[in-house]
């Protein structure tokens, strides 16, 4: 998984494992496409060992409590174990929220953890001390929209690392019906074109589409030495059980699906409707 060397080491000594006709009005030209909005670093934040970005849902309001996006894999607790669903738990973690530009705004701090697995998905959602409006007022930050939708194949991504200040630009290459590393398996992983090489520490960064500006999946985790279905060397799976290798191909979750979990004041229900987040 796409977590730092550090960060690798602590999960260790930790007992835990790393891890897109007539009468008819003459025709007229159509409108120009608008040209894609420059990706950078605003709305992003720096974990100790990962990456995140402050994020918000069609339905948030500014006067909700802002959330953080990141992988589970990230959490300072340590992985979630196949299967484990955490939900509110409290958590005082800081995050280093950074400018357009990759310098730092100021210091964010959560609450709570307010929803993480690795099961299906690897994901974390920190519930915030501050709301949007009070972030944005305070630093001049946007939070980062998710997209609604799922990722279209063949599109560009950039995936955007608040802990390096680094952007890696390619396109999403398709989608490994499942992705399975180590004891955890992941449902129809974002798989990335060859240029978005990531690594250690890139773990959590926000996955977005220039075209739109909007978070499509959260970046986790790539082969790195051609190993199969291993730690830090996933496999993909397909529909009849057939595994396939990719080394050196990076791999992402989709983030669309937490939409349909959150209701008023950014809280997270998993009863909604249309919900497929995995339960306690």
């Amino acid at each position: 998984m796409n977590r730092s060397l550090v960060g690798a080491l602590s999960a260790l000594l930790l007992g835990g494992a790393t891890l897109v006709g007539a009468g008819a009005a003459p025709a007229t030209a159509a409108s120009p496409a608008k040209a894609p909005k420059a990706v950078d670093f605003a709305g992003t934040v720096a974990l100790s060992n990962c990456s995140g970005s402050v994020v918000r849902t069609p339905g948030s309001a500014d006067s909700d409590p802002a959330l953080v996006l990141s992988n589970g894999h990230c959490l300072e607790s340590g992985f979630p174990g196949a299967g484990e669903v955490i939900v509110d738990q409290p958590s005082s973690r800081s995050f280093t929220l950074l400018t357009a530009s990759g310098g730092s705004a100021g210091t964010v701090r959560a609450n709570k953890v307010a929803y993480a697995t690795m099961t299906d998905t690897d994901i974390s959602l920190y519930q915030l001390t501050s709301t949007y409006a009070q972030i944005q007022s305070a630093y001049g930050i946007k939070a980062l929209p998710l997209s609604d939708s799922h990722p279209t194949q063949g599109s560009a991504i950039n995936v955007v690392s608040g802990y390096w200040k680094k952007i890696y630009s390619c396109n999403i290459d398709g989608f490994a019906y499942r992705l399975k590393e180590g004891d955890w398996t992941w449902k129809d992983s974002v798989r990335y074109t060859s240029a978005c090489n990531t690594i250690g520490g890139t773990s959590g960064s926000p996955v977005v589409n220039p075209a739109s500006g909007k978070v499509v999946a959260v970046n986790n985790t790539g082969n790195e030495d051609g190993a199969r279905c291993t730690l830090n060397n996933p496999c993909e799976v397909d529909e009849n059980g057939a595994v396939t290798v990719r080394k050196g191909i990076n791999y992402a979750q989709e983030t669309y699906g937490i939409t349909k979990c959150v209701t008023t004041g950014n809280k997270i229900d998993l009863n909604l409707a249309g919900c497929v987040l995995p339960k306690p």
